[in-house]
């Protein structure tokens, strides 16, 4: 199997040639950027909520973890098997599909009574939010080769924005009226997304091609056979990796006996990181502008730098907390930008493999956030914070020294 080069090269042997794509409304892109930010908070509105849905549930602190894994175990297998069918059905009747299968997910865990009928429903959460993967490619496919990066951090910045107001949110929401309350006031507003876009998104119908079994195969030999693409994923995985850490561990530090921060006060500074959202669209036209590279040189340094940042002053004190929340930032900031370069780059391997190319992609990325996570409870119980912090500044350090290594 060959595809064509990040630069746009070659078209891809033995398949159908895929036509320009035609103008679309101005509106349009903006309707994906916020479809994509409000899907994908789903997968983040029960990680501030784990105490009092495991306490509510009468789960025991052993299988709380349940609670997130779940979503983040069908997230992952949503984007194995679900997000290559983008390669292979009507774009927009899978979108509409996979976000109404979220909506009676969300009913279902907004009215659990038993732990196992929230937990089946959190992992069939995570399973249909992949929809967000799907809309990714859909705006790549849809702008011109010109202002595809444009086009891609618009879209990012949305999706960026959805996981950092996921938390705060849910936090607030969960104490006003409970925690059942999110995944309510969610279903209504997927249902509604899901009618949407099925009557203003325009359709987007894949060439023929493979059979879906043969397609699930050719995943694997992408990964094989594109050096971008196995870059680029090991690039954000690190970062990925490391944002994890930080928003897994920075959390229990704010709420410990050094800062004594309440649910509230946690939920306010993790609006910090929306700052962070900004920088999608502009590294977006900086990869337009061929400036990729150095984009990504810089993006990685400042997930380096955000860890080192947030060790800065003594525990507790107003300046300690003033460089955490800087910490926040730059890290935000640099995983929005190294993002957006990556997917920029994969998506001009080949058009018609842009739904398999973000299922392989955004799987190892997943992998990355997974590892982070584990590993930063580790080091946050065995070492505190400067052991968090020294893991987290090892993750895109790995990945500069591998960055490195390209062949410009």
């Amino acid at each position: 199997m060959t595809v064509q080069s990040a630069t746009g090269g070659a078209t891809a042997s033995g398949t159908h040639p895929i036509e320009p794509p035609k103008s679309v409304p101005a509106w349009v892109i903006p309707l994906l950027a916020a479809a994509c930010g409000i899907t994908v908070a789903n997968l983040y509105f029960a990680q501030p909520l784990v105490g009092p849905i495991a306490a509510a549930l009468q789960l025991s602190p052993g299988s709380a973890g349940l609670i997130v894994t779940l979503v983040q175990a069908g997230y992952c297998l949503g984007l194995l098997l679900l997000v290559p069918l983008a390669d292979l059905v009507e774009n927009r009747r899978l979108v509409c599909r996979l976000l109404a299968g979220n909506a009676v997910a969300l009913t279902a865990a907004a009215f659990a009574s038993h732990a196992v009928t929230f937990l089946l429903a959190a992992w069939l959460i995570g399973l249909c939010s992949v929809a967000v993967q799907v809309l990714v490619p859909f705006a790549a496919h849809l702008a011109p080769d010109h202002a595809r990066g444009r086009a891609v951090g618009s879209v990012t910045s949305g999706l960026l924005l959805g996981i950092m107001l996921a938390r705060p949110i849910a936090s607030i929401v969960a104490d006003l009226w409970g925690w059942h309350a999110i995944f309510a006031l969610s279903a209504v507003v997927m249902a509604l997304l899901s009618f949407v876009l099925a009557r203003r998104l325009p359709k987007r119908t894949p060439p023929p091609g493979l059979r879906y079994a043969e397609m699930l195969a050719s995943m694997w030999q992408l990964l094989r056979t594109q050096p971008v693409l196995r870059r680029r994923a090991a690039y954000q995985a690190s970062m990925f990796g490391a944002f994890s850490l930080f928003w897994t561990t920075a959390p229990l530090y704010l709420s410990g006996p050094a800062f004594g921060l309440s649910q509230r006060g946690i939920a306010l500074f993790a609006l910090a990181g929306v700052a962070g959202a900004i920088a999608a669209p502009i590294a977006g036209r900086l990869a337009d502008r061929g400036r990729g590279r150095r984009t990504t040189a810089i993006a990685l340094l400042l997930g380096a730098a955000s860890l080192l940042i947030g060790l800065a002053g003594t525990p507790g004190s107003m300046f300690a907390l003033a460089m955490l929340t800087v910490a926040a930032i730059v890290l935000d900031f640099g995983l929005s930008a190294s993002l957006v370069v990556s997917q920029r780059a994969i998506f001009s391997l080949s058009p018609e493999h842009r739904g398999r190319l973000n299922g392989v992609f955004m799987a190892l990325f997943f992998v990355g956030g997974a590892l982070g996570s584990a590993l930063g409870g580790w080091a946050y119980a065995h070492g505190g914070w400067p052991l968090a912090s020294g893991i987290g500044f090892a993750m895109p350090i790995l990945a500069l020294l591998y960055f490195a290594s390209e062949r410009p």
